[in-house]
């Protein structure tokens, strides 16, 4: 690029912020914590997208990236879906208006996704997961899934395939990078 050229602001390179840091994802998606324990220990069948219903120190935490999803789970009460164990810790500037970090929370779904959630939950070994929660739009959203538990000879067999698909991907990258060099 010649000096003093007109370079539009779209195509110039981002500097900083969350795209430099990687949490952003889709352009539009900052995950703020992953449930990645679930992906291993369960499989899953359904994915959906919920909104959350939090209180505004609750929003102020998550914005700082601080949550964890390690235990989880949706249950389905009275036609609404709740968050249970969901910790988001307190926020540290709040007031007496502060949160309690393990409290259940509302999921914002469509009737028909809920009704559906709610009858494959109640068949033996469906379970209602937590994947992931984000902002999405400026929204906090949670990403939640059906899922089916592993017995442990699901769980090796999944971590055998890892490892196959990572090791032909290596040979196959040494072989591009040798056709490369020759």
């Amino acid at each position: 690029m010649s000096k003093g050229m007109y370079v539009p602001k779209e195509s110039q390179p981002k500097q900083g912020g969350a795209a430099a840091s990687g949490k952003v994802k889709d352009g539009k998606r900052k995950i703020v914590a992953q449930n990645k324990k679930a992906r291993h220990d369960y499989a899953i069948i359904d994915v959906y997208e919920a909104g959350l219903v939090l209180t505004g120190t609750e929003v102020k935490s998550l914005r700082e990236g601080r949550a964890s999803l390690t235990d989880a789970f949706v249950q389905i009460e009275g036609n609404e879906a709740w968050l249970h164990a969901a910790h988001i810790p307190e926020y540290f500037q709040g007031s007496w208006t502060n949160h309690s970090a393990r409290r259940k929370r509302k999921l914002l779904l469509h009737r028909e996704e809920i009704d559906k959630l709610a009858v494959k939950s109640e068949e033996t070994g469906h379970t209602i997961v937590a994947l992931a929660v984000y902002f999405k739009d400026g929204r906090a959203k949670a990403e939640i899934a059906l899922a089916r538990g592993k017995k442990e000879y699901d769980k090796r067999q999944t971590l055998r395939e890892q490892q196959d698909r990572r090791e032909t991907d290596r040979v196959i990258a040494a072989e591009k990078r040798k056709q490369r060099h020759a």
